[in-house]
């Protein structure tokens, strides 16, 4: 009997390689389309992410000059302003608000305040020193504010040269230098009111009370009467109190008060003989040669606030004393 021997598969190993090889041909040729498609992904989101950025800060740059010339437009009416008018009143075309300006991929809004309404807190220094009438009006503020009276002294000492703390209270170099991020009293005029967060007893809370009276200008500034709350009214001149102010707020309503002589008109017989030199024309005015433009833009994804202090003469634009950005 014959037996029919099957031979040896010998070509199935190289078969089953084969098919190994394929596949892993297969799993690597997948890895590599996934990579390539993971790489162009990243290449198209850093190019996306690198022209948003640009764009961005295109925008940012648009809206800057957006500002500049929305703070420009304020230098242009205050000067037209300055040529047709001697007093100036809250009526003005200057103390309007400028309704949103439609620009390219953007708006723009804009303002201007008068300064010499407010009290100039730079008005208690004359020549280094305190004045002191001035100072007795700053007092009378804050009482008219709830506020205490001793904040008058500690800023006293802020803006006077001298280390002497001033009688009843105030606060010199010794007490900064004893805080726990010492500095010095400034023992100069303040550029501006934001410096009040560095003076004794000036919190946020007193900041927050004091900002709608108070400013700080270069050297002396008269108080505008036709702009001057009761309150900043009340507190220049004595004896007034602040019912006598309310009135003259009303009285300045119906008719603004044309020059000097017309508002000491207003003012009581007997409060012309007791005030002295407090209703002297050095110190009450009309007009302001002051005032704080300020714009605010949104161009695209971008949007910017900027901010002026402007200085109004009789000739040429308003001078441009500082400037902000936010």
């Amino acid at each position: 009997m014959y037996f029919l021997q099957s031979k040896p598969q010998c070509g199935r190993k190289p078969l089953q390689l084969k098919h190994a090889q394929q596949g892993v041909a297969i799993i690597m040729a997948m890895a590599v389309v996934t990579l390539a498609a993971l790489a162009a992904t990243a290449i198209v989101v850093t190019q996306s992410t690198w022209a948003r950025r640009v764009q961005l800060a295109n925008d940012h740059t648009q809206a800057q000059l957006l500002i500049q010339t929305g703070l420009d437009w304020g230098r242009a009416v205050l000067s037209d302003d300055l040529r047709v008018s001697t007093a100036d009143h809250a009526g003005e075309p200057w103390a309007m608000v400028l309704p949103a300006v439609s620009v390219d991929n953007g708006n723009l809004l804009g303002h201007i305040e008068d300064q010499q309404g407010r009290f100039n807190l730079n008005n208690l220094l004359q020549d280094g020193n305190i004045n002191a009438s001035q100072l007795e009006a700053y007092q009378r503020l804050l009482v008219l504010l709830n506020l205490p009276p001793v904040l008058a002294l500690t800023l006293a000492d802020w803006l006077d040269t001298d280390q002497q703390v001033q009688p009843g209270g105030g606060a010199e170099d010794v007490y900064y230098l004893a805080l726990p991020l010492p500095y010095l009293a400034a023992n100069r005029a303040m550029q501006d009111v934001a410096e009040l967060a560095d003076v004794a007893g000036y919190d946020a809370m007193v900041r927050a009370r004091l900002m709608p009276f108070v400013t700080a200008l270069p050297g002396f500034a008269a108080l505008n009467v036709n702009m001057a709350t009761a309150e900043v009214l009340a507190a220049v001149i004595p004896d007034l109190g602040l019912d006598g102010a309310r009135t003259l707020v009303v009285r300045r309503h119906q008719a603004w008060f044309r020059n000097y002589a017309d508002f000491i008109s207003q003012l009581p017989q007997q409060l012309l003989n007791t005030s002295g030199v407090s209703l002297s024309e050095n110190n009450l005015s009309v007009s302001s040669h002051f005032f704080i433009a300020t714009a605010q833009v949104s161009f695209g994804g971008a949007q910017a606030r900027g901010s002026a202090l402007l200085a109004r003469s009789s000739a040429g634009w308003p001078r441009v004393v500082w400037r902000k950005y936010q």
